[in-house]
């Protein structure tokens, strides 16, 4: 049996300079991201931010819908994303990744956590998929309970 070719699709965004300091990113769906900064000097976020923020966003995504099938959702989660840059010479690019999740919630089971971050990093996350070509992706987790300081 042959096997079946990945199908493909093109993603857009538009990207609109403000005249001033600002660029907007704008989906087909209306939703914007400011960059650089507002016309009252309110800085936006980064491009290069912008590459940590959609691997947080895309991880967490995954790891959410996971833990719901596994009915192990956790009463709050944060993820800290940081990208090694590299500076001196252009392009400023990422050359390795490191992510640290924190999980709380009382009754999370830790293999449940684990197994749903591993599947996110080595399946799910597209973004993830992408960067990982630029550099490896590190990630350790934790779990605590309500409340808990991190």
């Amino acid at each position: 049996m042959a096997e079946e070719k990945a199908k493909q699709i093109w993603k857009e965004i538009s990207a609109i300079w403000d005249g001033n300091e600002g660029y907007i990113a704008l989906t087909k769906a209306g939703a914007t991201v400011l960059m650089g900064k507002d016309k009252e000097g309110k800085p936006g976020i980064g491009p290069m931010d912008m590459l940590l923020a959609g691997l947080a966003g895309c991880t967490m995504m995954d790891i959410i819908e996971i833990l719901r099938k596994k009915k192990q959702i956790p009463t709050k989660f944060q993820t800290k994303v940081r990208g090694n840059q590299r500076v001196g010479e252009y392009p400023y690019y990422y050359t390795d990744y490191k992510i640290e999740y924190l999980f709380w919630g009382d009754y999370l089971i830790q293999k449940d956590v684990a197994q749903a971050i591993k599947l996110s990093e080595e399946k799910y996350c597209s973004v993830g998929g992408t960067l990982s070509k630029s550099g490896p992706i590190l990630s350790t987790f934790r779990i605590l309970k309500p409340g808990e300081a991190e």
